[in-house]
């Protein structure tokens, strides 16, 4: 499968999973998501996509510090309701990387590994767009995701049109996909606008 390269170069979260480790599915729970995952997940590459992965990675740094984050052990709440936007996006990216799941999701073995019920949507009294809160010790951390802070290419647009109309030229659909991919890698690798695409807000 071919996909753009600097996919790989975006640092993939390390995390441990009770219930990997328990079932013998990973070796000592040890699960690593990369971005790659994320975009198969969400079947597209975008900043929406982008910044849910980096708002997760702001997310997680400040609730473990630099110890390993525990997946499955972390409760997601959006502000928006699902159907609202791209909250739906978001939530299912944050919510895959935390191991939350919505009221669909695994309820546990014995007691233990439930990950039902972590990812709720609707949470209108947040002070910003997504929280993230550990189980353990309710240790919390609210986000705001800005994808303004990284504009596209102003070509973009009508590159857009012209290809959702069927009207655009090969040469022009494929620099439309390279403009695309090009915001998206901006986003993931220039750590230092991390803090303006995904400010924590508490």
């Amino acid at each position: 499968m071919e996909y753009p390269k600097f996919y790989d170069e975006v640092e993939p979260f390390i995390l441990y999973d009770s219930l990997s480790d328990f079932l013998g599915a990973t070796k000592d729970g040890e699960v690593e998501i990369n971005y790659l995952d994320c975009v198969k997940l969400a079947s597209h590459s975008c900043p929406t996509v982008a910044s849910s992965f980096v708002a997760t990675k702001v997310a997680l740094k400040e609730l473990y510090k630099d110890s390993t984050p525990q997946r499955g052990a972390i409760k997601v709440e959006l502000k928006e309701d699902k159907e609202s936007g791209v909250a739906g996006v978001i939530g299912a990216v944050a919510g895959y990387i935390c191991g939350a799941s919505d009221n669909g999701g695994f309820t546990g073995i014995g007691g233990n590994f439930n990950k039902r019920d972590l990812l709720k949507f609707g949470a209108s009294s947040l002070n910003g767009l997504i929280k993230f809160t550990r189980l353990d010790n309710q240790q919390e951390v609210t986000i705001n995701i800005d994808t303004s802070k990284v504009p596209g290419n102003p070509k973009m647009k009508e590159l857009m049109q012209k290809s959702l109309q069927g009207a655009a030229s090969k040469d022009e659909k494929e620099e439309f996909q390279k403009l695309w991919q090009e915001r998206v890698e901006y986003i993931l690798l220039n750590k230092e606008k991390w803090q303006e695409i995904a400010t924590v807000v508490n």
